[in-house]
């Protein structure tokens, strides 16, 4: 079993900055897929950035070019910085993680683990 929990939402003006990091517990995230994913009120829940265990990263084309993902994999850590943040970012952001790739990598179904997510407000 893998377990996630999140940290580093909050409240951002537009055009500002947050960090979320994911640590994981159970097991070493080494060989693991991880990434974010965001559901805001009464939207689907929908794929942000993932990173395979190579290292190849994965963005929504909204997010390109703001939001850059890493891996720690010494401290078992994941991180999603985000910048530039827009209102339309606003969600509840959720770590995930699995053994295996997807065909449709943005496919919520693929993942097994999942965090508890932590909240992102965009507002002024």
């Amino acid at each position: 079993q893998v377990h996630l929990v999140e940290s580093g939402g909050g409240l951002v003006q537009p055009g500002g900055s947050l960090r979320l990091s994911c640590a994981a517990s159970g097991r070493a995230l080494d060989d693991y897929v991880v990434g974010w994913f965001r559901q805001a009120p009464g939207k689907e829940r929908e794929g942000v950035s993932l990173i395979t265990s190579d290292g190849i990263e994965y963005y929504r084309d909204s997010v390109k070019g703001r939001f850059a993902i890493s891996r720690d994999n010494r401290k078992n850590t994941l991180y999603l910085q985000m910048n530039n943040l827009k209102p339309e970012d606003t969600a509840v952001y959720s770590c995930v993680a699995d053994l295996w790739v997807a065909s449709n990598i943005f496919d919520p179904a693929g993942y097994d683990y999942w965090g508890q997510g932590t909240q992102v407000t965009v507002s002024s």
